[in-house]
Order: C-alpha cells, then structure tokens, then sequence
C-alpha cells in the first residue's frame, strides 16, 4: 500500500528537500506540498493524502489550527505528523490536543522520519518515549491541568488507569509491560480497552487527557 502525503512548511528548500527523499521510498507518494495552514486545508480536501507532515509555525495560519480544522472534519481526515524543535513545547501540546497522531523533532534522522510515518499511517500515535517525557513534562509543568484531579476516570479498572498513567509518561509497550511483569500483548489489550472507555483515538490523546485531567503531576514517579 502506498502512503500519499501532503507536506506542510512555509520553507521551500525543507518542502523539497522532504519530497525529493520521501519520493525515493516505494510505499510512499508525495501528492503535495503547502506552504500555510490555509493551502495544507485546501490541498488536504482536494488530494486526500493519508498523512500530512504539518510545521508548527507557519503565516496565515499555523499547524495546531490547521490540524485542529483537519481532524475535526473526522473521517476519513488524513493522520497529522508535527514536525517541530524543541523550543516550541507548547505548541506541540496544542497540537496533539487538537488531534495530531504525533511529532517529531526536524533533526530526527531520515531513517525516523520514514519510521514515523509509517507508524502513523498504521493507525498508531507516534510518541517517543525520551522526547515525551522531556516535552510532555515541561510544558505541562508550566500549564495548570484544565479540570482539577478527580481520581480515577469512571470505568477504569485499577489496572487500566496505571496503565494510562504510564503511557501518560511516554512509556512504550515494551517498558510497560516490564514494569508491570506482564506480556505486551496484556499491555496492548489494556491500552485498547482504555481507548475505547475513554474515547481516545491513540496515545497521543492518552497523554492530552491525562494531563488535563490532573490524573499525573509532572515531575512525580510513575
């Protein structure tokens, strides 16, 4: 199956340096490029990629609103990839809290990127566990949670609300499950349970409502 993206970046030289690599790949098909948030929308409705790489900073208007317009159209709305830098923490939260699948960092070498899109298109939400905890964790020690702690959200057993707290810290399955002594296969079924409880569409969601919920004070131990 072949992966149609649209590239979103106000910086000609990134856009074509991305299509140029990207367009290398067998299971991939650059369909377009777009250099605001408005042209993203409008060759996003037009083109109908599976997975758009959406800057964060752009003129007219940036990647957290454009993805927030793309993934409120719901399906079938294509999967939104940030691609960011550090110093932009907030922003990368807003999007993910708009509906972004995940980020990452510009820097990231070739062979992540092809990673991460590929993860995305699968359905998965793209959350490093390292960068997570780095990005995750300062901008949320900054921004107060909008609803104060109110203890485990309705439904969940014991079992799943540990479990979303440590995908709340950027944990992976694999950590997961080593942590709890349990297979990743227990993980993954936990993971989806809590999914669907919470109508959340992916971890990325999973980290946004554990935060804004109050369910995990940065800084504390999982």
């Amino acid at each position: 199956m072949t992966v149609r993206l649209l590239i979103a970046d106000d910086q000609e030289l990134i856009r074509t340096g991305f299509r140029l690599f990207l367009g290398t790949q067998e299971d991939m098909e650059v369909v377009g490029e777009a250099a605001d948030g408005h042209e993203a929308l409008t060759q996003a409705a037009a083109l109908r990629p599976d997975v758009v790489l959406m800057d964060i900073r752009m003129p007219r208007m940036d990647g957290v609103e454009a993805t927030s317009r793309l993934t409120a159209a719901g399906p079938p709305s294509p999967r939104v990839l940030i691609l960011t830098t550090y110093d932009l923490d907030e922003y990368v939260f807003g999007a993910l809290r708009a509906g972004a699948s995940g980020f990452l960092l510009k820097d990231a070498p070739r062979a992540r990127l092809l990673e991460a899109i590929r993860v995305v298109h699968g359905g998965e939400a793209l959350l490093s566990p390292s960068v997570t905890r780095r990005l995750i964790e300062d901008y949320a020690g900054r921004a107060a949670p909008l609803r104060p702690r109110a203890g485990p959200p309705a439904g969940l057993t014991p079992r799943e609300r540990e479990i979303l707290l440590l995908v709340a810290r950027g944990m992976s399955n694999p950590e997961i499950a080593a942590h709890l002594v349990v297979t990743e296969a227990t993980v993954k079924s936990h993971i989806g349970s809590v999914f669907a409880k919470l109508h959340l569409r992916d971890r990325a969601q999973a980290v946004v409502f554990a935060y804004e919920n109050g369910l995990v004070v940065p800084g504390s131990s999982p």
